[in-house]
């Protein structure tokens, strides 16, 4: 189906994320930092990314940030999967370009939703 780029630095996280999308038949790239995100981003052109917010290199907000100021990554669907959920958080992320900003602890059902809904608009 779609080459999902997921960047979180928990291993387990990018693990669960994985198995989930790939029962749906997507393809999953696993960054472990932001400037790894970043490289796999310009290598690779993924589908869309689920990008974690605190990862050491770069944040989430700032990787998003960086692929909507490059003209030819803008396009990309970015959902920021997060447990930093305060409004002010949430709003930090959909101002940086977040299609969706999506919290965790989080659903199977949620997450294979959203990553269907941004990749389907």
């Amino acid at each position: 189906m779609a080459r999902v780029l997921v960047a979180d630095d928990e291993p387990d996280i990018r693990r669960i994320i994985g198995i989930f999308l790939r029962r749906v038949g997507h393809e999953i790239v696993e960054a472990d930092d932001g400037m790894t995100a970043m490289a796999l981003m310009e290598e690779l052109r993924p589908d869309a990314a689920v990008v974690d917010v605190v990862m050491p290199g770069m944040t989430g907000i700032e990787l998003t940030r960086t692929i909507r100021s490059l003209p030819h990554l803008a396009p990309t669907p970015i959902i920021i999967l997060s447990a930093r959920t305060l409004p002010h958080e949430v709003e930090e992320g959909m101002k940086s370009g977040a299609n969706m900003y999506l919290s965790k602890p989080f659903s199977p059902s949620t997450l294979i939703a959203a990553v269907n809904r941004v990749l389907n608009a």
